[in-house]
């Protein structure tokens, strides 16, 4: 019997790694909001107008980010239980040929 790259095991894996890059994101997004609210308000207005140029089409409200880390964590939980059951599953499957 041959076990290939393509079983749910690893469909599992990558949708972990999916779910861990979006929870990543979201919170660098918010942990950058932060820091550019506590910088606007001790900065001068020319700091504050250089911090506004920076390419703001990747930033999200706080509550977008935070849905979006809900998602992951689910996404993440999805994978993990998609791994343990092909893991389950493949003992099955080896103990009744074997």
């Amino acid at each position: 019997m041959e076990i290939s790259g393509n079983t749910a095991f690893y469909a599992g894996l990558s949708t972990i790694q999916t779910g861990q890059n979006r929870v990543d994101q979201a919170a660098s997004q918010i942990a950058n909001n932060a820091i550019e609210r506590s910088v606007t308000s001790q900065s001068s207005e020319a700091q504050i107008d250089r911090l506004r140029s920076v390419d703001r089409s990747q930033q999200m409200d706080p509550g977008s980010a935070m849905a979006e880390m809900a998602q992951g964590k689910f996404q993440v939980e999805l994978g993990t239980k998609v791994a343990k059951a092909s893991d389950e599953m493949l003992g099955t499957i080896i103990d009744t040929f074997a």
